[in-house]
């Protein structure tokens, strides 16, 4: 009787890249019957746990990398495996490929920094004109197998809750500024939702974003609040997030990690682009709505826009996202399991 395959899967950061790799990973496991493990930073581990597919994570320590080293390279090392797989391409995680014990090294097509130095192989020419669940998928066509349909195989329980539906998570803050809608349109959307659906809103972030959050609380609690609407920014882990998305019936985010998240575990989304592209970091599948700006420099990549906000991402107007998120609620009006 054959041996399972056993799998290494590098994807250090960041969280939506983590969520990018998740279906490439299930096909691996279905079509190989593979056993996987899979390394990642600190700040994803409790969550990548939550993967079934994962039997074991292996812990790279960023931050603590030369007082660690010892540790990680044992973890890395006590098994021999059929393939390791970079999902990162960066230099960092071809290195942790290169002192890796695997028969097969293969890297993706993205790969930078001179990381292709260190793969046996690539899984394909880089294309970046597709979305990054298709690029990572590229592994799968390298080794012959059979694509099947795109899941995202997460396993977190739901949170309790009293609030009725309509139910609202609303991320207002990305990790980069010009990525973000006007706060004071994410105020207006809430309020419209509330008004005209009643709708309980919920607002998600990380510590660093609860005053911008609270903000957005005080506006609608003095108008029209009664109890409905609660700040979480800071409260709560990555999978503790989770479980309030999985209890909601939609969210309305910017380009970053929690969109990818939303999309994973099955919520619909509108969210809001100006600098990226949805064809590459847009959510995955037909469900979702995305309102795009129409300034015509966009989409530019860059990290910090020399234009004002308003010319970018103040262009995407709240009635749009107002109209999109009331189609999807209304479509979706039967309550969540």
């Amino acid at each position: 009787m054959n041996q399972p395959k056993r799998i290494l899967v590098i994807k250090l950061s960041s969280l939506g890249d983590v969520f990018h790799a998740l279906p490439a990973v299930n096909n691996l496991k279905v079509a190989l019957g593979a056993e996987v493990d899979w390394v990642t930073q600190p700040e994803y581990v409790e969550l990548v746990r939550c993967f079934p597919v994962v039997s074991r994570v292996i812990v790279f320590p960023r931050r603590a990398f030369w007082s660690e080293a010892g540790h990680f390279l044992h973890a890395l090392r006590e098994t021999q495996y059929d393939y390791v797989i970079d999902f990162q391409g960066l230099l960092k995680s071809a290195l942790v490929a290169r002192f890796a014990r695997g028969r097969k090294k293969l890297g993706p097509s993205f790969h930078r920094e001179g990381a292709g130095l260190f793969y046996d192989d690539v899984a394909a020419s880089c294309d970046k004109n597709r979305h990054a669940v298709e690029e990572n998928l590229d592994v799968v066509r390298f080794l012959g197998l059979p694509v099947i349909p795109v899941a995202f195989p997460v396993t977190i329980m739901p949170k309790p809750v009293i609030q009725p539906e309509p139910r609202v998570a609303i991320v207002p803050v990305s990790r980069r500024a010009n990525k973000n809608w006007p706060l004071s349109y994410f105020t207006e959307t809430a309020r419209q939702l509330r008004t005209e659906l009643n709708a309980s809103i919920f607002l998600f972030g990380g510590a660093t974003d609860r005053m911008t959050c609270e903000q957005i609380r005080v506006e609608l609690e003095s108008t029209r609040g009664n109890g409905l609407i609660r700040n979480l920014a800071g409260e709560t882990s990555l999978v503790e997030m989770g479980a309030w998305f999985k209890q909601m019936n939609l969210a309305i985010v910017n380009d970053s990690g929690p969109l990818h998240m939303a999309v994973a575990l099955g919520v619909p989304v509108v969210t809001m682009f100006g600098p990226t592209d949805p064809v590459r970091t847009g959510p995955y599948g037909p469900q979702h709505v995305v309102c795009i700006s129409d300034v015509a420099c966009r989409p530019c990549f860059g990290k910090v826009c020399p234009l004002p906000s308003v010319e970018c991402m103040g262009r995407i107007e709240v009635s749009k996202v107002v109209e999109a998120s009331k189609a999807i609620l209304n479509r979706n009006s039967c309550p969540r399991e």
